[in-house]
């Protein structure tokens, strides 16, 4: 006789069963899988990591949410590159994130991991000032010269993981630089349309000047921009990490900060937040006070690509006599299927030659945290990327997510490439500023 006691499983009734029983098990999403290329484990593919939630869920007993079923589940990159490959449209990401919500409902997390998870998540992501105050010191960390000196001592190859996450740490602009964005800022010459826009919390931090270059590229095209600032973090990397219910939270404080503006649309350069805004419809589907709002949000959100090539976009006049190769982020590709707007965005700057890249639409490894958390696998995933990237010979790599930027400019770095990771809107900005190839190099080497 079984002595084994069940634990009922909390959370179950989040999970979405109807998406899931649309799998047929064909396997047509494991080549397009880059944790199964690399490793060869069926529990590392789409249809295995399905399988793992149904067989777990399915006894509603949370005993079988172990750690070895978690690995599984966590070793997803959340590319979402199967569910363009999937003829019967399983929403995977959308499983994946209720899943990983699920397990952390009902996991015994170390004490340690409790405290990082609610440090970063609930307490540094969302809250604005103490963000400032991290990479203000990030920014004199490095200013100061203090970098430099850590980086010769060689204490990073002592510190294990915490050595290779500092390597990860990109230039940080000037914190004067975030406090430029207006509430408002007008268009240039007549107003043609008004739009909302969303800088992240990352994004600002790390790639202020890109959604400087954003708003100034609206300007441009007639828009008035205005970006309210009772916005706060996004809750991608909530969702991506379990935290759905704090994710939702996020959602409702977006979405009240954006509800009594007229706007034509809501703009984000992010790719992975971009995919984050597009589905707070399905986050808060079942919130009767927030499922009317969240939809009528979600249906105006458009990545910044997505919007100009909709629009009547004045093509800009500066040349740029560059090679440019374009990387897919994997949340605009798969999971808001924008795929030629980049392209054609980039195609209107004049003299620019845009190579065609081997693979675009594969993973490069960054995946939000993912290059922190699983850092040999996302480097091994990163050097397919690379192989593909370097023989381009391209001078640009443009690519439009923050997690992206980073990964494939350490990758870059790593080779030794005589190239640099940029997003396109930072191109099409340098177009309308009509810079010479000398100064415009010059300009690109005091952003970067």
């Amino acid at each position: 006789m079984s002595t084994h006691q069940t634990q009922p499983l909390i959370g179950l009734e989040t999970f979405s069963w109807k998406k899931w029983d649309a799998c047929t098990h064909c396997g047509l999403c494991l080549p397009s899988c880059p944790t199964y290329r690399e490793l060869g484990l069926e529990t590392d593919s789409p249809r295995g990591r399905l399988y793992l939630m149904g067989s777990a869920f399915k006894s509603q007993d949370a005993t079988p949410l172990n750690e070895e079923w978690a690995e599984y589940i966590y070793r997803c990159l959340d590319c979402r590159a199967c569910e363009t490959a999937c003829p019967s449209g399983v929403h995977f990401g959308e499983l994946l994130e209720q899943a990983r919500a699920i397990y952390e409902q009902n996991a015994h997390r170390s004490t340690s991991h409790k405290f990082w998870s609610n440090l970063v998540f609930k307490q540094i992501l969302p809250n604005k000032e103490r963000l400032d105050l991290i990479f203000e010191m990030m920014w004199l960390y490095q200013k100061l010269g203090i970098r430099w000196l850590v980086q010769k001592s060689g204490i990073l190859k002592l510190m294990g993981q915490l050595g290779q996450m500092e390597t990860l740490l990109p230039k940080i602009p000037p914190p004067r630089l975030k406090y430029t964005i207006q509430d408002i800022t007008p268009a240039v010459g007549e107003t043609r349309y008004r739009v909302g826009f969303i800088p992240g919390c990352i994004m600002n931090q790390v790639f202020t000047e890109t959604n400087l270059a954003t708003i100034r590229v609206l300007a441009e095209n007639g828009c008035e921009v205005v970006t309210p600032r009772k916005q706060t973090c996004c809750g991608a990397l909530h969702l991506h990490n379990g935290e759905r219910d704090f994710a939702s939270e996020l959602a409702k404080q977006n979405i009240d900060a954006f509800e009594d503006e007229q706007l034509d649309a809501i703009i984000i350069n992010s790719a992975g937040c971009g995919a984050a805004l597009k589905e707070y419809k399905v986050l808060l589907e079942n919130d009767p006070n927030y499922t009317e709002k969240a939809e009528n949000f979600s249906n105006r959100m458009q990545d910044i690509s997505e919007f100009l090539a909709e629009i009547e976009m004045i093509p800009p006049k500066g040349e740029i006599p560059l090679r440019v190769t374009y990387d897919e982020p994997c949340h605009l590709l798969h999971g808001q299927r924008v795929k030629s707007q980049p392209r054609d965005v980039l195609q209107t700057i004049p003299e620019i030659e845009l190579i065609e890249l081997t693979e675009s639409d594969w993973c490069c490894g960054s995946a939000g945290i993912y290059n922190i958390t699983q850092p040999e696998l996302s480097q091994e995933i990163l050097e397919r990327k690379m192989q593909h990237i370097a023989d381009t010979e391209a001078d640009i790599v443009a690519t439009g997510n923050p997690g992206c930027l980073l990964q494939i400019q350490q990758g870059i770095q790593k080779r030794g490439l005589d190239m640099k990771a940029m997003h396109p809107v930072t191109l099409l900005d340098y177009a309308y500023h009509g810079l010479s190839p000398e100064d415009w190099i010059e300009f690109s080497n005091n952003r970067m």
